[in-house]
This record gives C-alpha cells, structure tokens and sequence, in this order.
C-alpha cells in the first residue's frame, strides 16, 4: 500500500514538471511593429492623425463630379451653351472717368444784385427750357424801370413839342433854328429811352413785361430767374436769403444725353491713337459696353506721369453713365485675332480658382468641373484663355447652383 502511494506522488510530480518546462519554452506571442501601424493610446488599429490615406490623395486631382435627378435639374434651371470663337480685335486700354460735356454746360448766373426770395428747384433735378428756377429781390431792377418810365415821359414830351415847333414853323411863328434845336433833344431822348429799354431786357424783363410797363404802379422789384436750356441741375449755389451780386453764378444746367470721358494716354500709344478713332467704353459697374469718338487728345504731355489727356465723346441717351464714373477706355488699332468666349453666367470662382461646369457627354444629369483662366471681358462674354476649346458645351442658367453642389460633397 505504501509503495502505491509513493508511486502515486511520482507520477504528479512528473507531470508538474513538464508543465513548467513547457511554459518556458513557449516563445512569446507577436506585437504589431510601431512602424507599420501607429495606433492611438487606447484605440487598437485607429491611424495617428496627420496619415492621409491614398485614395483621398488621388480624389484632390480629380476633377468634382456632381450627379443631379431630374427633379433637381428642372429646380435648378440648369442650361447650357456651346463654347465659340468670336474675332476680337487688338486694342489700347487706358482707365477713364465720365465727365459732363462741358459744351453743352450751360451757367445760370444772376443778372441783377439782390436777395434770394425762393429756390424752385434742387441739385439733379431734370428742368426744361424756361422753367423757373429761382426769385430774387432786386431794389436795382426797381430803380432801372422807374428810369425807364421818367426816360419815356421826357420822349413822349419831345415829340409833342417838336410837333407844336413844326407847325409854328409853318405859320411862320418860329424860326427854323428853333425847330432843329428841339428835333436834335427829341433825337437825344429817343437813344436814352432806348438804352434804357435794353437795360430791363438785360436784366431779366421780357418783352411784355417792358411794353406794358406804363406808369410806376407797374414796377416790379422780384425777378424770375429761368432754366436757359433743357437738362439737369448739377451745380446748385444759392439758397433762400442769400445776398447775391450781379453776375453771381447760381446754378449750372447741363444735358447729359452727350457725355465725355476723360482717360491719360501712354506716349506709346500716340501712333495708334488719333482724333476721329472709335473707341469702346467697358462700364464695370454694370458690365456693359457703349461705342464713342475720340474728339480730342491733348497736344501736352504731362512731365511726370508721361501721358496726355485724350477725351471720348459718348451719346448717353438712357444715362446709364454718371459723372465722376470709373470706366475702361479700348481703342482699337486694327488687328484681328480669333479668341474663344462663353457667357458671364458660365463662370464661378471657387477659392483661387475660376471654373465652368461641364455636362458629362452620355450621362443625363452628371456634370464635372473645368478650371480655366480669363481674359478680358466683352460685354455679356468673357475670353478663355485655357481650359476649353470651342464646340464644348458649358452650363450657364443653374451653375451657381452647381458650385454650392459641388462644395457640399467635399
């Protein structure tokens, strides 16, 4: 019984053992290399930030591809239009500023001293011919009517008595000295009068007012002063109460349907310029385009910036063109050159960047974006430099709608 037991006890021994040895020999299990994968403390199998996978560096080459349903299209109003080729042709552009045409400014001045009783109109006001603008109060104007009424008396005198000396004459009652003496003051009187007549036309009277100008309860002291021309009050001086002289300006009229624009001009460009040359007037504030002449270049060169003054005439029948407007001054020179251009509607800037939309050609409702660069504009067009050739086709109507798409997906 003893030795069974004793046996027992050698075999689990045994067993003990082998179990510790093999314990040690079991190599231990393998760790992911910190060079091949970098996780975040805590999340196994998470990349570090900062690791930029490869597939998402190869879709920032791509161009944006936006996939719209029908019902979005029709929402959107999407439209497109074929890229063409238009003739341009080379030009010289100068900047400009729109100018009223000072030969159709027409200064309003006071032709008597006086106060202002009213002003009628105010500064931008479109007058016509005639219509009354201002009324001063003018004890000079009173004084010339009263010297015309006394000039007018002592005419009237005159005549009757070389009425009387000519029929003493012939009876033989009075010499005929007598009658050239009083004919010579008759005649004297007649110029004073006269004068004194085209004093109150000068001074603002018509010639009804004078002719029914009689006796002294007619003489008026306030005088009307009135819009010599049809046009628009650009220059207002005066206001009620003001002490004014004769010869004082108080307003400036001006018909804005002929306008000037003034731009400087490179000594460069003398050769290519003349008097009589047609230019283009590009007015970005509303991105349109009017044709003028050039009327006039200054024959002086100014020392310092190098440039000479040279005004375009422009019929301005809408007045779309304000005075003191920045405009864009092309003079053409003669060459022609063929250039590729798409509507205004058709471009979109997306950060650095100037893009157009492109329907993708068998995919109904696909579209990619295009980056190209711009040249100048032309009116409702602007010239593409790169990036299309003409026959593709573009979208006008709806690619603002397009871009917003387009930076949602990304």
């Amino acid at each position: 019984m003893g030795q069974l037991i004793a046996a027992v006890l050698l075999v689990a021994l045994g067993v003990a053992a082998g179990a510790i040895w093999s314990g040690r020999r079991t190599p231990p299990a393998e760790t992911p290399s910190a060079e091949t994968t970098k996780s975040m403390p805590g999340m196994p199998g998470m990349a570090m930030p900062g690791a930029v996978a490869p597939s998402s560096a190869a879709k920032s080459d791509e161009p944006a591809e936006i996939s719209l349903m029908p019902e979005a299209m029709a929402r959107a109003g999407i439209k497109t239009e074929t890229v063409r080729a238009a003739t341009a042709t080379e030009g010289v552009g100068v900047p400009g500023t729109v100018a009223s045409n000072a030969y159709r400014d027409t200064k309003v001045n006071a032709l008597v001293g006086g106060v202002v009783r009213q002003v009628l109109v105010e500064l931008g006001a479109r007058v016509l011919s005639g219509e009354p603008l201002a009324v001063i109060f003018s004890s000079d104007l009173a004084d010339a009517q009263m010297k015309y009424l006394s000039m007018r008396a002592a005419f009237e005198a005159d005549h009757l008595k070389v009425v009387r000396t000519e029929k003493l004459v012939a009876l033989g009652a009075a010499s005929r000295q007598e009658l050239e003496e009083v004919t010579a003051m008759h005649a004297g009187h007649e110029t004073e009068l006269a004068a004194a007549r085209q004093r109150l036309f000068l001074l603002g009277l018509a010639e009804r007012q004078v002719d029914s100008l009689t006796d002294a309860s007619q003489v008026v002291s306030d005088i009307t002063v009135a819009a010599p021309a049809n046009g628009e009050i650009i220059a207002r001086t005066v206001n009620p109460g003001q002490v004014l002289s004769a010869g004082q300006q108080l307003f400036v009229v001006t018909d804005l349907s002929n306008v000037w624009v003034i731009g400087d001009l490179y000594e460069k460009d003398f050769t290519v310029v003349r008097v009589g040359s047609n230019a283009l007037i590009n007015v970005p504030v509303n991105n349109r385009t009017l044709s003028g002449r050039v009327a006039y270049i200054d024959p002086r060169v100014d020392p310092v910036s190098r440039t000479a003054k040279v005004r375009v005439e422009v019929p301005n029948p809408g007045e779309n063109l304000r005075l003191g407007m920045y405009v864009t001054l092309r003079f053409e020179t003669g060459w022609n050159q063929r250039i590729t251009v798409v509507p205004q509607a058709a471009v979109q800037a997306v950060g650095e960047r100037t893009v157009v939309y492109m329907p993708v050609e068998g995919e109904i409702g696909k579209f990619t974006e295009r980056p190209v660069k711009l040249g100048p504009s032309r009116g409702d067009l602007v010239q593409v430099v790169e990036g299309l050739r003409p026959g593709e086709k573009v979208v006008t109507n709806g690619s603002f709608f397009l871009r917003s798409e387009a930076a949602r997906a990304q």
